[in-house]
């Protein structure tokens, strides 16, 4: 297996770490922005009238942040379950802030830009005083989720962080970053098992028997009841499905395992939007279950397992893995843009309008790229500096 060692002693992760499993993520949150191009088809057709708003291209790809939270898992675990007699709670909060919340910041920041460049304007028209869109920004930056109908709550959609809707899964992050450091790991195997078959009945009972009605996974991005009941358990069961990967994790050297992880996660995301929804299930939901499952960890176990990668791959898997968060993170506030543009001008099909959204694509990689360099990596390295000292 071939690893990579952070040469910085003060980084959280100086312990060496799957490569493949970096470009895997890259590779999921582009799908995760393309995905978001095609939602806003989706929307701006729903918003019109002209269609029922469902998402049928790439309309898996909302379940990338579920991949996300198994790769969490797994890392998490991997990292840190044997350095407790080394480190306190305290010090693994630390890492973990200094690894996430900086680029949270910058998002909420990027967040009132595109807003502004929107006019203040929620979704129905009406200007949102700036008063409000800085007590938004404010509550983004420590991660306070908007209630919905709130004056804070700017755009008048719902969202936990109306400035940046990808934040929701942050929030969870968070809570299971917190979950982790002060019960999880103190688990046995036998009990972490126990409790991950215990998540995942209540996951697919959630999801199968459609508890929120939203016939698929898709819950977690706003803070009404079922929302948050719902993004805590879509959180809880694939991060300590990673989590038990990680210890039971036995590696078999698999030639292109990079390329073999990457055709497997288009696919699952780009099959087709399961309409037939029988009286007490969604079949939509299912196939997403079985993903979440036993797909995405079999896909998480073949990364892990991919040896020695010629030196194109792993610049490839690198790159992908550098601004991975980043583009999850900054990509969104580009697409609300987008989505009032779409509106505006009544399109609702990539044929119509593909040079916008390829300028859209690149735009976000480029921005993702020069915020990881410019800003995410110097004050990481700044706060390691500060808050890692011995």
């Amino acid at each position: 297996m071939q690893t990579k060692v952070v040469a910085s002693q003060n980084f959280a992760d100086t312990k060496p770490h799957y490569e493949l499993l970096d470009g895997l993520r890259g590779v999921a949150a582009i799908m995760v922005l393309i995905y978001h191009i095609f939602e806003g088809f989706a929307f701006a057709e729903g918003v019109n009238g002209a269609g029922d708003g469902i998402i049928r291209t790439l309309n898996h790809g909302h379940i990338a942040v579920d991949f996300f939270f198994i790769l969490s898992g797994f890392v998490i675990s991997y990292a840190y379950d044997d350095r407790w007699n080394k480190m306190t709670l305290g010090g693994f909060f630390k890492r973990r802030l200094i690894r996430l919340h900086p680029m949270i910041v910058m998002g909420a920041i990027i967040g009132v830009v595109a807003f502004a460049c929107e006019g203040f304007k929620t979704w129905t028209g009406e200007t949102t005083p700036i008063g409000w869109v800085m007590l938004a920004m404010l509550l983004t930056m420590f991660m306070i989720p908007a209630v919905p109908g709130a004056s804070y709550e700017v755009r008048g959609n719902g969202e936990m962080f109306p400035l940046n809707g990808p934040s929701w899964s942050l929030f969870f992050e968070y809570i299971g970053n917190i979950l982790y450091a002060l019960i999880i790991r103190r688990l046995s195997t036998k009990l972490l098992t126990l409790l991950v078959v215990v998540l995942g009945v209540l996951h697919a009972w959630f999801y199968v028997f459609d508890i929120s009605q939203y016939n698929c996974v898709g819950v977690g991005w706003t803070i009404d009841t079922i929302n948050f009941w719902g993004g805590l358990l879509r959180m809880l069961f694939p991060f300590t499905v990673g989590m038990l990967l990680a210890r039971t994790f036995r590696p078999r050297k698999i030639r292109g395992a990079f390329w073999i992880c990457s055709i497997l996660l288009i696919v699952i995301f780009a099959l087709p939007f399961i309409e037939l929804k029988p009286e007490l299930v969604s079949l939509n939901a299912l196939y997403e279950v079985l993903c979440i499952a036993f797909i995405f960890p079999f896909i998480v176990w073949i990364g892990a397992c991919g040896g020695a990668t010629d030196n194109y791959t792993s610049k490839i898997n690198k790159f992908l893995g550098d601004i991975s968060y980043p583009l999850y993170i900054v990509h969104y506030p580009i697409m609300y843009v987008f989505y009032k543009w779409l509106i505006k001008q009544e399109y609702y099909s990539l044929e119509q309008t593909w040079l916008i959204p390829l300028v859209v694509v690149l735009s976000s990689i480029v921005l993702a790229y020069a915020v990881l360099k410019l800003y995410d990596e110097p004050v990481r390295r700044w706060l390691s500096s500060k808050l890692m000292k011995k």
